[in-house]
């Protein structure tokens, strides 16, 4: 019975000092989860309402939105229950389940950013072609091919975890992420090789799409004139300052998190957390503020708020 139980439970063993301030890590991560749900909720929802919007270059910003509201609640709510219980345990299937939405929807993020780099090529260098390359046909097949792109890769790793023989049952780390790989007592041959597959499949050649066409698309503005160059970096600017900053932090749990070393566990915590804080946070700030249309909605957005509170309170 013991023997089930331990083959059944791992150990989150990524937490540093999490009963001394259990209550003070809840109360941070519960603020910041619920500053961005609201943040990336309120630029969706500003999208969906105003027609003036519905074009595809937002139709991907929402989209990619909506992927970070998804993708931060893979983590944090299991965040929030290992911060106020005795022990940070969690079944190998669920863990599973973590490390697939995790993945897929971490993937999907590079898609989405292509399909945004593509729309860009096609209104800068091709704007009389637009409204027929860029149609709802399309950007419907863009995402469709984000999302289930992502799912076909990511389930042929996850059911190849699920057969695997687990020699070690404390996870060095605070969820389920690529070091799930190093509880294996042998790493399979599929695993491996479907690995590689997908990274190249689902972060290396969308990196290099989205380098290619912006690559074109600086090369034309600049021989363009000023006001082109300055169009031009105004929209492309927010994309590949979320693109860079995406990049950076997959980095880690593509290498550290898999390596089997004495890297420090307060490290360890840091730079898994960067994974699952900066990117949703910045996003829609870097949206909100960089877009020029985003911008002057949220502003109307806040201020029509400001004042129906006011004649509340005044009633």
């Amino acid at each position: 019975m013991d023997e089930v139980l331990n083959a059944t439970y791992l150990t989150l063993d990524g937490y540093v000092e999490v009963n001394k301030y259990r209550y003070v890590y809840f109360f941070i991560f519960f603020i910041l989860y619920s500053l961005i749900i609201c943040s990336n909720s309120t630029i969706v929802y500003i999208i969906w309402i105003h027609k003036n919007l519905h074009e595809p270059m937002y139709t991907f910003i929402a989209a990619l939105l909506l992927n970070c509201v998804l993708y931060s609640t893979t983590v944090y709510p299991k965040l929030l229950i290992d911060f106020l219980s005795e022990r940070q345990v969690t079944t190998y299937s669920a863990c599973l389940l973590q490390f697939f939405m995790f993945y897929t929807l971490g993937s999907s993020e590079f898609f989405l950013l292509a399909a945004m780099a593509y729309d860009r090529y096609v209104a800068i260098c091709k704007p009389l072609q637009y409204q027929t390359i860029m149609s709802k046909t399309t950007v419907s097949i863009f995402l469709a091919v984000a999302w289930l792109v992502p799912v076909c890769h990511i389930a042929v790793l996850t059911a190849g975890s699920a057969e695997a023989t687990l020699c070690n049952f404390n996870l060095k780390g605070i969820f389920c992420n690529n070091a799930v790989y190093t509880l294996q007592c042998v790493k399979s041959r599929l695993i491996t090789v479907f690995g590689v597959v997908a990274l190249i499949d689902l972060v290396i050649l969308p990196m290099l799409f989205i380098v290619f066409t912006y690559s074109n698309i600086f090369i034309l503005t600049y021989q363009s004139c000023k006001d082109v160059r300055k169009k031009a970096l105004e929209t492309c600017l927010p994309h590949l300052l979320v693109l860079f900053s995406f990049s950076c932090l997959s980095i880690y749990d593509v290498s550290i998190a898999r390596v089997e070393s004495d890297f420090p566990k307060t490290a360890r915590l840091i730079m898994a957390l960067q994974i699952v804080l900066y990117h949703p946070l910045l996003n829609p700030f870097i949206y909100g503020l960089k877009m020029k249309e985003i911008s002057k909605q949220l502003k109307r957005f806040f201020y029509h708020a400001k004042i129906i509170s006011c004649i509340n309170s005044e009633c």
